[in-house]
């Protein structure tokens, strides 16, 4: 018998039935097929709250819905935008045709981010956007008769995403893409960035673009800030070195601010702590404020009249669902409700409470390392994480966190409350000793 067909207006499955077909079914992230861990249910969110369903509680976000949701859940001000767009239209093919909603996200996007970068290239996912910043280097590159420059340098601990290209630039050792090695690109790897300045490494950083600069077409970092690769965090006066030895050698600068964009760290892109404009830029996650998928690549007027003036003028790009008006339209109100609000402050005082909660753990049995900076705390340990035992621990605190290898960190919405902060500090404790 076929299985029943939810109706419009609710569920027809039990949470037991749920979960049957979940484990039958819904292949998750990062994870096993069928799954070996049984999820939580989410019946409702809102503000920074997880509703379980069949009365199972609350649960605080400490992830932002992997760092997207900067507002929190239920926002009245993203909800009415989105309805108010699909009053108009949820979507209308990017190709020949254009709309408020994008145009609009496009200005936003220029006037906020480093000065220089004037053009967007609308995308899916932060993984496209990816994608895309790699064409247009290659491309580029080819345009101006160069086609031996096609290859892209970056520093070890990154991740840039899981398709194909972003997966090239990801460590390619103990990475989560490992298994691709053979299959992906060869590009080149410098050696991973030190926390603080060192000049030893700024030369190694000179020399290793110098001596391979005749076939690299970009560099790509994710600046201050490296993500899922290992939550590291390093000096911003190595963006203003990777700049200048980028211009000194003919070659593009890539930040991919995906994790880092729209004040996560304390600035409005991680690229602002250093005054430094890259060639490419890549935004996503919290671009929509978590409501629905939207990444954009920005690039500067050389970049885009370079491609336009070769033998193929275009950039040959175009997701069907590119420039998507619904994921626009909250897009820009997300983007206006963070910047009519005092950001800064509330990023500043989320990272004096992590700083105070997390600094405390120093000290425990099993803590490598613990660090802060702007919306973000990291707790490393000596081992890796049983991720059930994690999970159990965290829930009893009423908070959800997703550890992975060896970390356990929070990037929690910026309208977390204190208290809520200092929960979610207890919950990282707790997920220490346990896991």
């Amino acid at each position: 018998m076929p299985e029943p067909v939810p109706s419009l207006h609710g569920s027809t499955y039990t949470t037991h039935e749920l979960l049957d077909l979940d484990r039958r079914h819904v292949w998750h992230p990062y994870g096993p097929m069928p799954g070996r861990q049984e999820p939580l249910v989410v019946e409702s969110a809102s503000g920074v709250r997880l509703r379980l369903a069949d009365g199972g509680g609350e649960l605080v976000d400490g992830m932002s819905s992997w760092w997207s949701a900067i507002h929190g859940y239920n926002h009245p001000v993203l909800n009415d935008a989105a309805r108010s767009q699909l009053d108009r239209m949820s979507h209308v093919m990017f190709g020949g045709l254009t709309h408020e909603p994008a145009v609009r996200l496009a200005k936003h996007l220029v006037d906020m981010s480093p000065e220089g970068l004037e053009h967007v290239f609308l995308a899916d996912s932060g993984s496209v956007s990816v994608e895309v910043a790699v064409k247009m280097c290659l491309q580029y590159w080819r345009s101006l008769g160069r086609p031996e420059k096609h290859k892209l340098l970056t520093w070890r601990g990154g991740y840039h995403g899981d398709t194909w290209q972003p997966m090239s630039v990801c460590d390619p050792e103990g990475g989560m893409h490992e298994l691709w090695s053979g299959a992906l690109p060869r590009q080149i790897f410098a050696d991973p960035p030190p926390a603080a300045y060192e000049e030893s490494y700024a030369e190694h950083l000179r020399e290793t673009i110098a001596a391979h600069a005749h076939e690299v077409a970009a560099v790509i970092v994710e600046p201050v800030v490296q993500g899922a690769g290992g939550m590291r965090f390093h000096s911003p006066a190595y963006l203003r070195v990777l700049r200048e030895a980028c211009d000194a050698h003919g070659v593009l600068l890539v930040f991919d601010e995906i994790a880092t964009g729209f004040g996560r760290t304390g600035t409005l892109f991680a690229a602002d702590h250093a005054a430094v404009t890259p060639d490419v830029m890549c935004v996503g996650k919290a671009l929509t404020g978590g409501y629905m998928t939207l990444a954009a690549t920005l690039c500067t007027a050389r970049v885009a009249d370079g491609i336009s003036r070769g033998e193929v003028p275009v950039l040959a790009h175009g997701p069907t669902f590119m420039g998507n008006p619904l994921a626009a339209a909250v897009a820009c109100a997300s983007i206006e409700l963070l910047l009519a609000q005092d950001w800064r402050t509330e990023v500043k005082r989320i990272e004096s409470g992590l700083a105070d909660g997390l600094g405390a753990l120093t000290d425990t049995p099993g803590v490598r390392d613990v660090r802060v900076l702007g919306a973000i705390g990291v707790v490393q340990l000596d081992h890796e994480v049983d991720m059930a035992a994690a999970t159990r621990a965290a829930v009893d605190e009423g908070v959800w966190l997703r550890p992975f290898r060896d970390l356990v960190y929070t990037m929690p919405p910026f309208i977390t409350g204190d208290a809520d902060v200092a929960r979610i500090c207890r919950a990282v404790g707790a997920v220490a000793r346990a896991a």
